[in-house]
Protein backbone atom coordinates (compact mmCIF):
# COMPACT_ATOMS: atom_id res chain seq x y z
CA UNK A 1 0.00 0.00 0.00
CA UNK A 2 1.30 3.13 -0.85
CA UNK A 3 2.27 5.66 1.49
CA UNK A 4 1.92 9.74 1.79
CA UNK A 5 4.01 11.63 4.09
CA UNK A 6 3.83 15.57 4.12
CA UNK A 7 7.49 17.10 4.82
CA UNK A 8 8.00 21.03 5.64
CA UNK A 9 11.15 22.57 5.60
CA UNK A 10 13.29 25.40 6.79
CA UNK A 11 16.37 26.45 6.96
CA UNK A 12 18.89 29.63 6.19
CA UNK A 13 18.68 29.94 2.27
CA UNK A 14 21.86 29.00 0.34
CA UNK A 15 22.14 27.36 -3.05
CA UNK A 16 21.82 23.96 -3.26
CA UNK A 17 18.94 22.94 -0.39
CA UNK A 18 16.07 21.79 -3.13
CA UNK A 19 18.61 19.67 -5.26
CA UNK A 20 20.11 17.93 -1.56
CA UNK A 21 16.60 17.49 -0.24
CA UNK A 22 15.50 16.00 -3.91
CA UNK A 23 18.55 13.68 -4.13
CA UNK A 24 17.67 12.05 -0.59
CA UNK A 25 14.32 11.59 -1.36
CA UNK A 26 15.40 9.84 -4.46
CA UNK A 27 17.88 8.06 -2.98
CA UNK A 28 14.73 6.41 -1.04
CA UNK A 29 12.75 5.78 -3.99
CA UNK A 30 10.18 8.05 -3.08
CA UNK A 31 8.10 10.56 -5.58
CA UNK A 32 7.74 14.07 -4.77
CA UNK A 33 3.92 14.24 -5.86
CA UNK A 34 3.41 18.72 -4.75
CA UNK A 35 6.06 20.75 -4.18
CA UNK A 36 6.12 24.56 -3.16
CA UNK A 37 8.77 27.17 -1.59
CA UNK A 38 9.56 30.53 -0.88
CA UNK A 39 12.30 32.43 0.03
CA UNK A 40 11.85 35.10 2.68
CA UNK A 41 14.29 37.89 1.86
CA UNK A 42 14.20 39.79 4.75
CA UNK A 43 14.85 36.90 7.32
CA UNK A 44 16.97 34.99 4.46
CA UNK A 45 14.91 32.10 5.27
CA UNK A 46 13.75 29.21 3.01
CA UNK A 47 10.42 27.29 3.39
CA UNK A 48 9.56 24.54 1.94
CA UNK A 49 6.35 21.74 1.81
CA UNK A 50 6.72 18.65 -0.12
CA UNK A 51 4.16 16.10 -0.47
CA UNK A 52 5.62 12.70 -1.16
CA UNK A 53 5.09 9.40 -2.23
CA UNK A 54 5.95 5.63 -1.87
CA UNK A 55 6.15 2.62 -0.84
CA UNK A 56 5.42 0.60 2.41
CA UNK A 57 8.31 1.29 3.78
CA UNK A 58 8.12 5.29 3.31
CA UNK A 59 7.62 6.80 6.62
CA UNK A 60 9.09 9.95 8.73
CA UNK A 61 11.72 7.89 10.17
CA UNK A 62 12.98 6.82 6.56
CA UNK A 63 12.74 10.17 5.29
CA UNK A 64 14.57 11.89 8.29
CA UNK A 65 17.49 9.24 7.79
CA UNK A 66 17.31 9.78 3.93
CA UNK A 67 17.80 13.43 4.33
CA UNK A 68 20.24 13.33 7.21
CA UNK A 69 23.02 14.58 4.91
CA UNK A 70 21.36 17.74 3.92
CA UNK A 71 19.92 18.14 7.40
CA UNK A 72 23.22 18.49 8.78
CA UNK A 73 25.05 20.71 5.51
CA UNK A 74 22.09 23.00 5.92
CA UNK A 75 20.94 22.94 9.05
CA UNK A 76 17.39 21.98 8.39
CA UNK A 77 14.61 22.13 10.18
CA UNK A 78 12.28 19.13 9.10
CA UNK A 79 8.83 17.93 10.26
CA UNK A 80 7.07 14.84 8.84
CA UNK A 81 3.34 13.82 9.74
CA UNK A 82 1.52 11.00 7.65
CA UNK A 83 -0.90 12.56 5.79
CA UNK A 84 -3.65 10.16 5.49
CA UNK A 85 -3.89 10.29 9.53
CA UNK A 86 -6.69 12.41 11.03
CA UNK A 87 -5.43 14.80 13.52
CA UNK A 88 -7.33 15.37 16.91
CA UNK A 89 -9.30 18.54 17.93
CA UNK A 90 -10.74 20.55 20.31
CA UNK A 91 -13.39 23.48 19.57
CA UNK A 92 -13.93 25.86 22.10
CA UNK A 93 -17.13 27.94 21.40
CA UNK A 94 -19.10 30.49 23.40
CA UNK A 95 -22.74 31.26 22.61
CA UNK A 96 -22.69 32.29 18.91
CA UNK A 97 -22.39 28.51 17.14
CA UNK A 98 -22.22 29.48 13.46
CA UNK A 99 -18.33 28.57 12.97
CA UNK A 100 -18.60 25.43 15.25
CA UNK A 101 -21.33 24.02 13.11
CA UNK A 102 -19.83 24.66 9.48
CA UNK A 103 -16.55 23.22 11.06
CA UNK A 104 -18.67 20.04 12.07
CA UNK A 105 -20.01 19.71 8.93
CA UNK A 106 -17.35 20.17 6.75
CA UNK A 107 -15.96 17.38 9.16
CA UNK A 108 -18.89 15.09 8.14
CA UNK A 109 -18.21 15.55 4.23
CA UNK A 110 -15.01 14.93 4.57
CA UNK A 111 -13.29 18.69 3.16
CA UNK A 112 -11.83 18.51 6.58
CA UNK A 113 -9.71 15.49 7.61
CA UNK A 114 -10.22 15.35 11.08
CA UNK A 115 -11.53 13.91 14.77
CA UNK A 116 -13.35 16.39 17.44
CA UNK A 117 -12.34 14.67 20.77
CA UNK A 118 -14.02 17.40 22.62
CA UNK A 119 -16.35 20.55 22.41
CA UNK A 120 -15.81 23.02 25.42
CA UNK A 121 -17.92 25.75 26.50
CA UNK A 122 -18.46 28.45 28.87
CA UNK A 123 -22.18 28.29 27.79
CA UNK A 124 -24.38 25.11 27.68
CA UNK A 125 -25.84 26.45 24.39
CA UNK A 126 -24.16 23.80 22.35
CA UNK A 127 -24.59 20.77 24.50
CA UNK A 128 -27.45 19.28 22.34
CA UNK A 129 -25.41 19.56 19.15
CA UNK A 130 -22.12 17.88 20.43
CA UNK A 131 -24.27 14.86 22.45
CA UNK A 132 -26.47 14.69 18.60
CA UNK A 133 -22.49 14.29 16.92
CA UNK A 134 -21.26 11.98 19.59
CA UNK A 135 -18.32 14.51 21.15
CA UNK A 136 -17.38 15.05 24.62
CA UNK A 137 -18.81 17.88 25.85
CA UNK A 138 -17.17 19.86 28.72
CA UNK A 139 -19.23 23.16 30.14
CA UNK A 140 -16.72 24.94 31.93
CA UNK A 141 -17.41 28.61 33.55
CA UNK A 142 -15.11 30.94 33.19
CA UNK A 143 -14.89 34.00 35.57
CA UNK A 144 -11.88 35.92 36.70
CA UNK A 145 -11.89 33.87 40.22
CA UNK A 146 -11.30 30.29 38.14
CA UNK A 147 -9.64 31.17 35.16
CA UNK A 148 -6.30 29.66 35.67
CA UNK A 149 -8.32 26.60 36.89
CA UNK A 150 -10.63 26.70 33.80
CA UNK A 151 -7.52 27.01 31.66
CA UNK A 152 -5.32 24.10 33.29
CA UNK A 153 -8.56 21.92 32.56
CA UNK A 154 -8.28 22.86 28.96
CA UNK A 155 -4.69 21.92 28.84
CA UNK A 156 -5.12 19.07 30.52
CA UNK A 157 -7.72 17.71 28.14
CA UNK A 158 -5.27 18.86 25.02
CA UNK A 159 -2.59 16.40 26.80
CA UNK A 160 -4.94 13.56 27.95
CA UNK A 161 -6.23 13.46 24.29
CA UNK A 162 -3.64 14.14 22.23
CA UNK A 163 -4.93 17.09 20.22
CA UNK A 164 -2.95 18.86 17.92
CA UNK A 165 -5.03 21.61 16.80
CA UNK A 166 -7.73 24.27 19.52
CA UNK A 167 -9.94 26.19 17.25
CA UNK A 168 -11.58 29.14 19.00
CA UNK A 169 -14.85 29.23 16.90
CA UNK A 170 -16.14 32.64 18.49
CA UNK A 171 -15.19 31.68 22.22
CA UNK A 172 -14.79 34.78 23.55
CA UNK A 173 -12.71 34.66 26.24
CA UNK A 174 -9.56 35.91 26.33
CA UNK A 175 -6.84 33.55 26.80
CA UNK A 176 -4.39 33.74 29.52
CA UNK A 177 -0.48 34.52 28.73
CA UNK A 178 0.47 31.46 29.74
CA UNK A 179 -2.50 29.23 27.81
CA UNK A 180 -1.34 30.98 24.60
CA UNK A 181 2.30 30.91 25.29
CA UNK A 182 2.39 27.16 25.82
CA UNK A 183 -0.07 26.03 22.53
CA UNK A 184 1.16 28.17 20.16
CA UNK A 185 0.76 27.53 16.64
CA UNK A 186 -1.36 25.24 17.73
CA UNK A 187 -4.59 27.80 18.46
CA UNK A 188 -6.47 29.10 15.63
CA UNK A 189 -9.10 32.07 16.39
CA UNK A 190 -11.39 33.66 14.25
CA UNK A 191 -11.85 37.15 14.93
CA UNK A 192 -14.95 38.83 13.74
CA UNK A 193 -13.09 41.68 11.99
CA UNK A 194 -10.41 42.56 9.22
CA UNK A 195 -7.77 42.81 11.13
CA UNK A 196 -5.98 44.98 12.57
CA UNK A 197 -9.06 47.25 12.20
CA UNK A 198 -11.59 47.25 14.38
CA UNK A 199 -10.17 44.72 17.76
CA UNK A 200 -12.16 44.36 20.67
CA UNK A 201 -15.82 43.49 21.67
CA UNK A 202 -18.13 44.16 18.89
CA UNK A 203 -16.28 45.02 15.47
CA UNK A 204 -19.37 45.10 13.59
CA UNK A 205 -21.04 47.73 15.42
CA UNK A 206 -17.69 49.59 15.08
CA UNK A 207 -17.65 49.06 11.43
CA UNK A 208 -21.35 50.20 10.82
CA UNK A 209 -20.89 53.28 13.21
CA UNK A 210 -17.53 54.31 10.53
CA UNK A 211 -19.79 53.93 7.59
CA UNK A 212 -17.17 51.47 6.38
CA UNK A 213 -18.01 50.02 3.11
CA UNK A 214 -16.53 46.41 3.40
CA UNK A 215 -16.45 43.73 6.64
CA UNK A 216 -14.41 41.05 6.97
CA UNK A 217 -13.35 38.31 9.54
CA UNK A 218 -9.32 37.10 10.13
CA UNK A 219 -8.42 33.57 11.11
CA UNK A 220 -5.13 34.09 12.86
CA UNK A 221 -3.10 31.79 15.42
CA UNK A 222 -3.71 33.07 18.71
CA UNK A 223 -0.57 34.92 21.07
CA UNK A 224 -0.26 36.87 24.41
CA UNK A 225 -1.04 39.78 22.21
CA UNK A 226 -4.64 40.06 21.96
CA UNK A 227 -5.41 39.96 18.11
CA UNK A 228 -2.22 40.57 16.88
CA UNK A 229 -0.92 36.59 16.46
CA UNK A 230 0.18 35.62 12.85
CA UNK A 231 -2.92 36.05 10.38
CA UNK A 232 -3.90 32.79 8.14
CA UNK A 233 -6.81 33.82 6.05
CA UNK A 234 -8.83 36.59 5.49
CA UNK A 235 -11.92 37.56 3.84
CA UNK A 236 -13.85 40.46 3.06
CA UNK A 237 -17.55 41.89 1.82
CA UNK A 238 -19.16 44.80 0.25
CA UNK A 239 -21.79 46.55 2.44
CA UNK A 240 -23.66 49.65 2.16
CA UNK A 241 -25.20 52.36 4.10
CA UNK A 242 -28.76 51.14 3.62
CA UNK A 243 -27.44 48.06 5.80
CA UNK A 244 -28.32 47.93 9.55
CA UNK A 245 -25.80 46.69 12.47
CA UNK A 246 -27.61 43.95 12.09
CA UNK A 247 -27.16 42.96 8.79
CA UNK A 248 -23.22 43.82 8.91
CA UNK A 249 -23.20 41.10 12.01
CA UNK A 250 -25.25 38.57 9.88
CA UNK A 251 -23.17 38.74 6.70
CA UNK A 252 -19.68 38.82 8.96
CA UNK A 253 -21.00 35.32 10.12
CA UNK A 254 -20.90 34.31 7.07
CA UNK A 255 -17.68 35.26 7.00
CA UNK A 256 -16.55 33.86 9.54
CA UNK A 257 -17.58 30.40 9.00
CA UNK A 258 -15.72 30.28 5.60
CA UNK A 259 -12.69 31.84 6.75
CA UNK A 260 -12.29 29.78 9.99
CA UNK A 261 -12.65 26.90 8.07
CA UNK A 262 -10.35 27.06 5.32
CA UNK A 263 -7.55 28.38 7.90
CA UNK A 264 -8.46 25.21 9.92
CA UNK A 265 -8.28 22.77 6.62
CA UNK A 266 -4.66 25.08 5.67
CA UNK A 267 -3.21 23.78 9.33
CA UNK A 268 -4.46 20.50 9.38
CA UNK A 269 -2.68 19.92 5.53
CA UNK A 270 0.58 21.38 7.04
CA UNK A 271 -0.03 24.11 4.48
CA UNK A 272 1.00 26.89 7.06
CA UNK A 273 4.44 27.92 7.97
CA UNK A 274 5.45 30.33 10.66
CA UNK A 275 8.26 33.40 9.79
CA UNK A 276 8.47 36.11 12.95
CA UNK A 277 4.83 37.42 13.24
CA UNK A 278 4.33 36.37 9.56
CA UNK A 279 3.03 33.19 8.00
CA UNK A 280 3.79 31.62 4.61
CA UNK A 281 0.47 29.80 3.38
CA UNK A 282 1.49 27.20 0.84
CA UNK A 283 -2.05 27.09 -1.13
CA UNK A 284 -3.47 23.72 -2.70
Amino acid sequence: MSQLQVLTLTCDDRPGVVAAVATGLTALGANISESSQFWDRTSNRFFMRLAVEGDESLSSASIEDALKPATDRFGLWVQTVDARRRPKIIILVSKFDHAMLDLLYQIKVGWLNADVVAIVSNHEDSREIAEREGIAYHYWPVCRANKTAQEKKVLDLVLQTGTELVILARYMQVLSDDLSTRLFGKIINIHHSFLPSFKGAKPYHQAYARGVKLIGATAHYVTPDLDEGPIIEQETERVTHAMSAEDFVATGRDIESRVLARAVKLHLERRIMLSGNKTIVFSN
